[in-house]
């Protein structure tokens, strides 16, 4: 089995919203990936950004200054 390890989880209101963010990040070079919403979160869409827990301010400032919306971002064991 492996090991779990603390990881950011960012939730979007949509599936698009979820897709924007996702190309957003990955021509900006922000670390983390698409994953399915782990069961210990209700969501919007079944899509959530992965990503270090000491990456949560840049994202969640680069997400905000880029006007994409997330619902939700918490660190989970995952």
């Amino acid at each position: 089995m492996r090991e779990k390890k603390p990881a950011l989880i960012i939730t979007f209101p949509s599936t698009a919203a979820a897709m924007e963010a996702e190309s957003f990040c990955l021509e900006q070079g922000l670390p983390g990936r698409i994953i399915p919403v782990p069961r210990e979160i209700t969501a919007g869409c079944g899509l959530a950004w992965r990503a270090p827990p000491e990456a949560e301010a840049v994202l969640k400032g680069a997400l905000g200054a880029a006007g994409l919306a997330w619902s939700d971002a918490r660190v989970l064991e995952v």
